[in-house]
């Protein structure tokens, strides 16, 4: 975190948590500042009421409200230092290490102005699937799930959880169990999940991990706020699956607030004797996969317009890397995996190459934040 985003973080807290404020609003206002104005926290908050009001077209009230919040600034400077000190990030969400695939899912109505995060920021900038579904779950759901996730460990896709019981613990355990990498969305304050850093300590050392919350800090577990933290599960991930649902509840809620935005959602066909309502999501526009996440029942069912889409991709050739080209570039300077799939412009994950260069005897691995490589000499 750079020095003017540590000043800055304590107007961000103190904009993200404007008490009768929307989401929309806040963004908006976030918009007007930085990009209309060229301007930033600091400086909008050291402004008059009538400055808000004339340069920003605020109403009485939420100049009033911004009033009252100014108040807060200096303890929530302190509380901005104690959070850090303690291994959290806040990210704002013009940084750079804020989720694209967030904001490009929910855009400004309803994308959290501040993430709250310990573990891997990385992993936020990465390919994304979601796999949700019931707390009860049955037992073929559960496998379905783990299934969904062991593919998408293979293919390096981060798996979202939303950490509840059912379908988003298998989700998260499964991607842990075959070497996968996961994002927990809390429903909750990030500080207090402190059983759950301690029981994830070692995915979150290792990089495999990321915990995140886009409530205050401090907020308790509710109902209200599990709710309000589906729509961060299914805006985080790139793709979404369905293990299984009924006709209410988060996950029948989701799959139609998604169908709505024009997500594209799997959701399991499910057996003749299953009472779920995976069938009635499919009729609304949900498209069906088999047990392995293939379009149709058991693979099949493809439209002819799906069947070429699909043609057309398996004909695409995959970017294939030439030693020889890595080894040159990897000559001249130590490059992090980000770097080399860039100046090679290959379709890679990071993490891919990542597990690729540790593989190579002839690569030097450097100690660093990132990690970069160099050829050993």
């Amino acid at each position: 975190m750079s020095k003017l985003q540590l000043t800055e973080t304590p107007y961000w807290i103190t904009i993200a948590h404007l008490p009768k404020w929307r989401t929309e609003q806040k963004n908006r206002l976030i918009v007007k500042i930085f990009h209309e104005k060229k301007s930033n926290l600091e400086e909008f908050f050291s402004l008059t009421q009538s400055e808000w009001k004339k340069d920003f077209g605020l109403s009485d009230s939420q100049s009033h409200s911004l009033e009252k919040a100014r108040a807060e600034i200096p303890n929530n400077s302190f509380y901005a230092e104690d959070l850090i000190s303690q291994g959290f990030e806040i990210i704002p969400i013009n940084s750079k290490k804020f989720s694209n695939t967030l904001k490009r899912n929910l855009k400004v109505k309803y994308t959290p102005p501040v993430i709250y995060a310990k573990g891997n920021k990385q992993l936020l900038l990465e390919d994304s699937i979601a796999i949700v579904g019931s707390r009860k779950a049955s037992k073929i759901s559960l496998e379905f799930t783990d299934n969904i996730a062991k593919k998408a460990s293979k293919e390096y896709k981060v798996v979202v959880s939303g950490f509840a019981k059912g379908i988003d613990r298998q989700a998260l355990d499964s991607a842990l169990k075959y070497g996968g990498q996961s994002i927990i969305v809390l429903p909750q304050g990030i500080t207090t999940f402190k059983s759950g850093f301690k029981k994830y300590y070692k995915e979150i050392v290792q990089g495999n991990l990321l915990i995140l919350s886009t409530f205050h800090p401090k907020a308790k577990w509710s109902v209200g706020l599990a709710m309000a933290r589906n729509p961060i599960i299914y805006g985080l991930a790139n793709e979404i699956y369905v293990a299984e649902s009924s006709e209410k509840g988060g996950t029948w809620e989701g799959v139609q607030d998604g169908l709505k935005k024009g997500r594209t959602i799997y959701v399991r066909y499910p057996n003749p004797k299953e009472k779920n309502a995976n069938l009635v999501l499919i009729q609304k526009g949900a498209i069906g996969v088999d047990f392995n996440g293939n379009k149709g029942i058991n693979g099949s069912c493809l439209t002819l317009e799906e069947a070429n889409q699909s043609a057309s991709v398996l004909t695409k050739k995959e970017a294939k890397l030439d030693n020889n080209n890595l080894f040159d570039l990897l000559k001249e300077n130590a490059l992090s995996s980000k770097e080399i799939i860039k100046q090679l412009q290959l379709d890679w994950p990071t993490r891919k190459m990542t597990f690729y260069l540790k593989k190579l005897e002839n690569v030097e691995v450097l100690k660093s934040k990132p990690l970069k490589f160099k050829l050993r000499t």
